[in-house]
């Protein structure tokens, strides 16, 4: 039988002045949470470079360590599998080998986490390096708390300024779903990394009916960054939450913010599991008020967003040494 889970809220900073929120994971800040109330932990992990034997431990670990906080979905940063390792540009054998690591969906890795979220009663957002034909994709599988999959999206903006996912197949659509948790039942979305930096990405989430964004991440979070995936948030009306690698591999500042733009929790630079409560309830009554996301917007002035043609201006030379053609990918 599962064990019934305390469920717990952790303490959080709000700052009026747009410095960072800093809030540590607590096991003292315990108080009943009210229905519809969904707990996200951010597993802020610091990899062993890509042994995914020991990738695979350390995430089980904090796995359970946000199950305990009484988190109802847990979120790894992008590509934890591999530690989101790159191979060296030019070295045609460590890039064949950066390949053939790519885990299945089906194989033991992924696996592992789909038995671990139905042992635990809570959703796990895996993020691995997706085994795929021709090339391997930067992928995340959520499971639900019954061990089922929800969705399984690829990233669709992938870096192709640099070799690795320029090296890599691009995801085609953007994904949501239904995602039972004990206490609601939410329409979830994803995004990875630099997916968050195209608003496109974000707004096709919010007219799929998406409420909360899990978006695994892996690079350096300024403070520019984190207002931009604010904004994501508030624009579409929806909550967000992003986990991040911590330093000395990236900066930490996983981070999540509600419909309102309301910072939740945002992580320090070291590893720890974070944890927001999205206020489910309150979420919905925003959407229904809200003059953003897609209530007064004007789609049939927009057909330009879908024009193929790019002005010289925004040529640029990919990861492999070509003209980029995003038409193409």
């Amino acid at each position: 039988m599962k064990k019934v889970r305390l469920i717990v809220t952790c303490l959080f900073l709000i700052a009026l002045t747009g410095q960072s929120v800093i809030a540590q994971p607590t096991a003292d800040n315990k108080a009943a949470v009210q229905a519809d109330s969904v707990g996200v932990a951010l597993l802020q992990m610091n990899p062993k470079g890509n042994d995914q034997k020991a990738n695979l431990k350390k995430a089980d670990a904090f796995c359970r360590q946000a199950a305990a906080k009484g988190a109802d979905i847990a979120l790894m940063p992008e590509m934890w599998n591999i530690g989101y390792t790159r191979f060296r540009p030019g070295d045609k054998a460590d890039r064949q080998a950066f390949w053939d690591q790519a885990a299945s969906k089906d194989g033991p890795w992924v696996q592992h986490f789909r038995r671990l979220a139905d042992d635990l009663d809570m959703a796990i957002g895996v993020a691995y390096e997706q085994q795929w034909d021709p090339l391997p994709r930067n992928a995340l599988t959520i499971y639900d708390r019954h061990g089922q999959e929800v969705l399984t999206y690829a990233k669709v903006h992938t870096s192709d300024f640099k070799a690795m996912e320029r090296n890599m197949t691009p995801g085609d659509d953007f994904f949501v779903a239904p995602l039972d948790t004990a206490t609601a039942t939410i329409q979830v979305g994803a995004l990875i990394c630099f997916d968050r930096e195209q608003p496109e990405s974000a707004r096709i989430l919010m007219l799929k009916g998406a409420e909360l964004i899990l978006t695994p991440n892996c690079c350096g979070l300024d403070d520019l960054r984190l207002q931009q995936f604010r904004i994501r948030a508030r624009e579409n009306v929806l909550g967000v939450a992003m986990a991040n690698y911590p330093r000395p591999y990236q900066n930490g500042h996983s981070v999540a913010y509600d419909s309102s733009g309301q910072c939740l929790v945002m992580a320090g630079e070291q590893e720890g599991v974070y944890l927001a409560n999205f206020d489910m309830q309150a979420i919905r009554k925003h959407r229904g008020k809200s003059i953003h996301g897609h209530a007064y917007r004007r789609p049939h002035r927009y057909q330009l967003l879908t024009s193929p043609e790019k002005d010289e201006l925004w040529r640029r030379i990919d990861g492999i040494g070509k003209v980029y053609d995003g038409n193409r990918r």
